[in-house]
């Protein structure tokens, strides 16, 4: 099989802080190197881009010696966590930045859909939108004018289609810029997590589009997303990128039991040391949040789970909340809900503990996670923290979690059964 995209060791490196400023000390500095026949020096520090960490150096690496090959017709799900470099990888095949060290050798056009208004003039309608993308893609104008209607009707923007795309909320910019560029008959389709901005029925509709790009006309198809089902539900081929390199390449359930397997963090984290150095901003520090079972030794299916939060909070007489995000490792949600911990405009600056529950028989054997969330009279975000810990409930009659019957809920014999022995004659 003919390979379409081929990475080879790719690397990308950014200096932090405020850019153009006391640079003509390091500019001199690999200059002198460079007439001396020395390596760039600037190509050997820097850390790992770790943002829960504080920076120990002006330089990060998003990207380090990244090489693989995807071949014709794949479609690879790109996975990792946040700050692991996949959206960097995809602005550098996508030419909008360049890599600090090695190449991409890509046989096909490309097209791309990375964030909201990628490509568009916001002065410029979207029928004039839709001409200009093409005609960066290199096409022609009639060639472009014969996918038109296409296009339009896939996004369902017809009646906003001679409107300037500033106009346009959020929802429709994504619609329109997938709909381009899968239209255009791009060899190699790289799309974002960029469309969870849109509606549920388009994201449906977009990942059958994007499996009839890659099967039914042979396109090559790299797909960025947090969410696991539509990494299965689509990808054929998964890349697993942490530490700034690739971790693991297989196919996409491989990927996806890898990740979550090599992710799995404690159901319990207690923070010791200064409150200032804790998980958190200016406005909340997290100092303990624990995941135990409700009865028994171990979580499981008929022990139910009880959680603990411990908060340093910082704001004075504001309606404080919390709101306790728990969801499938597959990014299904469970709930999302939580107390107003003050309602009078009474918050105090000092530490906070809440506690909730879910009683047994309840949720289903899996894996899941906690997202929280802080804000102020439940509108105003004053922190969030995605995937703070990660747990999993046992199916204790099964003995294992390998034959997990589906859905999220795994309610305790709700059923009643009534039989009539009746003669039919």
């Amino acid at each position: 099989m003919s390979i379409a995209i081929k990475f080879e060791n790719i690397s990308k490196q950014y200096r932090l802080g405020t850019i153009g400023t006391g640079t003509l000390s390091h500019d001199l500095n690999r200059w002198w190197h460079l007439v001396r026949g020395k390596e760039d020096p600037y190509l050997k520090i820097g850390q790992e881009n770790d943002r829960s960490k504080k920076a120990e150096s002006e330089y990060v690496w998003a990207l380090k010696d990244v090489s693989f090959d995807i071949n014709k017709g794949d479609v690879v799900g790109i996975i990792g966590k946040n700050g692991a470099g996949k959206s960097t990888l995809l602005k550098i095949l996508s030419r909008i930045t360049r890599p600090t060290t090695g190449d991409i050798k890509a046989q096909g056009r490309i097209a791309s859909l990375l964030e909201v208004g990628t490509g568009f003039h916001p002065e410029m309608t979207g029928r004039e939108n839709i001409y200009l993308n093409g005609a960066i893609m290199g096409m022609t104008k009639q060639e472009i004018t014969k996918k038109l209607d296409e296009i339009v009707d896939f996004a369902g923007v017809e009646k906003y289609i001679d409107t300037p795309a500033k106009r346009y909320s959020s929802g429709m910019v994504v619609r329109l810029g997938f709909a381009i560029a899968a239209h255009l008959e791009p060899e190699i389709l790289v799309v974002d997590e960029v469309l969870a901005v849109g509606d549920a029925e388009f994201q449906k509709k977009a990942i059958g589009k994007m499996k009839d790009v890659s099967k039914g006309e042979g396109r090559t198809v790299l797909f960025v997303s947090h969410n696991m089902a539509s990494i299965k539900q689509l990808c054929t081929r998964g890349v697993v990128l942490g530490n700034e390199k690739v971790e693991f390449k297989g196919t996409q359930t491989e990927a996806i039991t890898y990740y979550q397997s090599s992710n799995k963090t404690n159901n319990y984290f207690e923070h010791t040391g200064n409150i200032s150095e804790a998980p958190g901003n200016n406005d909340i520090r997290i100092l303990k949040f624990s995941v135990l079972p409700l009865h028994g030794d171990v979580i499981s299916i008929s022990s139910g789970i009880c959680f603990e939060l411990t908060f340093y909070n910082r704001r004075n007489n504001i309606n404080l909340d919390a709101t306790f995000e728990l969801k499938t490792v597959d990014e299904q949600a469970v709930f999302h809900n939580g107390p107003l911990i003050t309602t009078n405009k009474d918050s105090k600056e000092g530490i906070y503990k809440v506690t909730g529950k879910i009683e047994p028989n309840i949720l289903n054997a899996g894996a899941y996670k906690f997202n929280l969330i802080f804000g102020e009279n439940q509108r105003i975000l004053l922190y969030k923290i995605d995937d703070f810990l990660q747990f999993e409930i046992l199916n204790e009659a099964k003995g294992s979690n390998t034959m997990v019957s589906p859905g999220i809920l795994k309610l305790n014999n709700p059923y009643e059964v009534d039989f009539q022995n009746l003669h039919v004659k």
